[in-house]
């Protein structure tokens, strides 16, 4: 069965920078339309970017321009690139399929914070 598995959060101060990692084993990603999500605390989980099989990107408003969705096929990886990080960034990151179909996995904590 298809595990994701995420890295590469911590605690980081307003206008800092994160690169967050999703490695898949148990399925080649490389044909799939791949996404990032999080959750904040108390809210819902929401698409951040996706990211298509011949790497078209698409971004939600509060992504565009300052995060930045990619993939190493030969990895089996997608990684989000996070710049000039604010406060309201703080969440829990996910990967997963653009529909969301995959199991979820255990996210990566991402808090901006002076």
């Amino acid at each position: 069965q298809a595990q994701l598995v995420e890295s590469g959060g911590g605690l980081v101060q307003p206008g800092g920078s994160l690169r967050l990692s999703c490695v898949a084993s148990g399925l080649i990603l490389s044909p799939y339309i791949m996404a990032w999500y999080r959750q904040a605390p108390g809210k819902e989980r929401v698409l951040v970017a996706s990211i298509s099989s011949d790497s078209r990107t698409e971004y939600t408003e509060f992504a565009n321009s300052r995060f930045t969705i990619s993939r190493d096929n030969a990895k089996n990886t997608v990684y989000l690139q996070m710049n000039n990080l604010k406060p309201e960034d703080t969440a829990v990151y996910y990967c997963n399929l653009n529909d969301g179909s995959l199991n979820w996995g255990q996210g990566t904590q991402v808090t901006v914070s002076s």
